[in-house]
C-alpha cells in the first residue's frame, strides 16, 4: 500500500497520472490495483493505492522491471502533485 499527500489543486492531475502510468497489468504476478479516496485536509487529500501480486516474489520481482522504474521515474517529474513523498507499508494475508 502507498499513502499519498496530494496537493488540493493537483487531485484531478495525480489520478490522470495514475490512470496513464498504470502499467502493473504488464508485471508477471499482477493481480488488480485500486486507488482510494481518504479524507480531505485545507491544503491536501490523502490517496491510498492497494496493490495485491500473487506472491511476495512477484513483488520483489516487479521492483526490478523496467515498468516500475519508468512509472516512479514518472512520479519524480511530478513533484508538485504530492505535499510529501509516498509511504509504502507492504502487508501479507492472515485470514
Amino acid at each position: 500500500m502507498n499513502k499519498f499527500k496530494i496537493v488540493f489543486s493537483k487531485e484531478r492531475d495525480f489520478v490522470r497520472l495514475k490512470k496513464v502510468v498504470s502499467y502493473l497489468d504488464k508485471v508477471p504476478g499482477f493481480k488488480r490495483l485500486k486507488l482510494f479516496k481518504g479524507n480531505v485536509k485545507e491544503n491536501h487529500a490523502l490517496y491510498n493505492s492497494h496493490c495485491i501480486l500473487n506472491a511476495k516474489e512477484a513483488f520483489i520481482n516487479s521492483t526490478k522491471t523496467e515498468t516500475f522504474r519508468f512509472v516512479h521515474r514518472n512520479e519524480a517529474i511530478h513533484r508538485d502533485l504530492y505535499l510529501e513523498a509516498h509511504d509504502f507499508k507492504s502487508f501479507k494475508v492472515v485470514l
